[in-house]
């Protein structure tokens, strides 16, 4: 069974290789934004608990967005692995992580992190800006606002991943079936 982490700055590109990877190795894509407008959208239990923090403009916290991926982690039992998008964000849920995966006798295979220029991804995510309608693609400062956010919250994680001697770095820039090669490669070595 392969468990990935994939990492990655907003248009680094990782939901165009999350794609790849999920036919190419068969894996479960679980990613965080998706499960939680899943479970809010059917007004599930965890749904409703999430959007009581959500609407109060909180953070949902760790406990409740770690049920939810539990949950479905244990929908798909027949997976030949897990492809973690989004998840974990912080120390406490990269261990989480790894005492549930433990559980089901499994861990975490490896943690992609695909590594671009800033001013590169922020000149991609204004182009996406102008087709996607997505707002925070459209603003300069929003954009470098979540590169800060994403370099304060993730520099722990690859830290506790590499000292599990499970983080690989990939250069994300160059044409995507570049970027795929590149990600292959890191995972057909495991």
């Amino acid at each position: 069974m392969i468990n990935i982490v994939l990492f990655g700055k907003p248009g680094a590109g990782k939901g165009t290789q999350a794609e790849f990877l999920k036919e190419k190795y068969n894996l479960t894509h679980l990613s965080t934004g998706d499960i939680f407008r899943f479970n809010i959208k059917n007004d599930t239990d965890l749904g409703k608990l999430a959007k009581t923090f959500m609407d109060k403009g909180d953070l949902v916290p760790d406990e409740v967005t770690i049920q939810m991926l539990q949950s479905e982690v244990d929908k798909n039992p027949q997976s030949a692995g897990f492809l973690f998008d989004g998840f974990p964000r912080t120390l406490t849920q990269a261990a989480a992580l790894d005492k549930f995966l433990e559980s089901k006798g499994q861990n975490i295979t490896a943690t992609v992190a695909l590594e671009a220029d800033d001013d590169i991804l922020v000149a991609r995510l204004l182009e996406r800006g102008k087709t996607s309608g997505r707002p925070d693609d459209q603003d300069e400062e929003k954009i470098r606002n979540r590169y800060q956010e994403y370099n304060e919250k993730t520099a722990p994680l690859m830290d506790y991943y590499k000292g599990q001697q499970k983080f690989y770095a990939v250069d994300g820039i160059g044409t995507i079936e570049e970027v795929t090669k590149r990600v292959s490669k890191v995972i057909d070595n495991l």
